[in-house]
């Protein structure tokens, strides 16, 4: 892990009502997907306020991406929303993380399962094994309250279907599914069990990642349904911004 440096950015771009992408002039070394950087900020009276984000785009990216949150009582994330602009600099420090990462020659199956976003590690990682042409079979699930909160919908709708060894189920817990293949209530045990018989294969590198009570529920339903605990990785965000 490198210390602070000074980045500059490169495009602010809207992703969701609530989420946008922060495109960094950086190619970190040794980034691998699932990592993310530390960013901070310093106000002119020189107080300073620090996050984590996750990194979305793939390691081979030419730029860093990363998708920030607005919290309306957060500290840093407003202002990627409401000031930040091409040009600004940040500090950031990483790439960091060393348990919830995989790589193309990591293999599969590949299960990954995302709520809100708790997808952008995930996507990370889709968008490696794309780059690199793997075909290790894979699955998504990814869970937001309605579609226009689904954030790369399009984007991780077009990979699969570019790719039979990408399945991708979106769930949507406040509005109706708009696939046959997708579902419109929260993930439990039974649509764990129903989605990876329906998949035929037993995962055997597995990433959660999204607020407690999810993983919680999604780590417990997935060993209900015979996937080996030690296969399971999580990876918990918290609720400051």
């Amino acid at each position: 892990m490198s210390g602070w440096q000074e980045v500059v950015i490169d495009e602010v771009r809207p992703r969701t009502p609530r989420v946008a992408s922060v495109f960094l002039r950086l190619r970190p070394a040794g980034q691998r997907a699932g990592q993310h950087l530390e960013v901070r900020l310093t106000a002119p009276d020189g107080y300073q306020a620090q996050r984590s984000y996750s990194i979305a785009s793939a390691p081979d990216a030419q730029r860093v991406e990363l998708m920030v949150e607005r919290l309306e009582d957060g500290e840093v994330s407003p202002w990627f929303h409401e000031v930040a602009d091409a040009g600004d600099t940040i500090e950031v420090r990483g790439p960091i993380g060393g348990h919830f990462v995989w790589t193309p020659q990591d293999g599969g199956p590949l299960l990954l399962v995302g709520g809100g976003s708790g997808v952008v590690p995930l996507l990370a990682m889709l968008r490696a094994r794309r780059e690199a042409g793997a075909a290790v079979p894979a699955l998504l699930l990814y869970s937001a309250r309605n579609h226009e909160e689904l954030i790369c919908a399009d984007e991780i709708e077009a990979m699969a279907a570019a790719d039979a060894a990408l399945r991708v189920v979106l769930v949507t817990t406040r509005a109706p599914a708009r696939r046959a293949q997708d579902r419109d209530r929260r993930i439990d045990a039974g649509m764990l069990r129903e989605l990876l018989g329906g998949w035929g294969e037993l995962p055997q590198r597995v990433f959660v990642c999204g607020a407690t009570p999810f993983v919680e529920t999604i780590a417990d339903g997935l060993r209900a349904a015979g996937v080996p605990a030690g296969a399971i990785r999580t990876e918990r965000y918290g609720s400051s911004g």
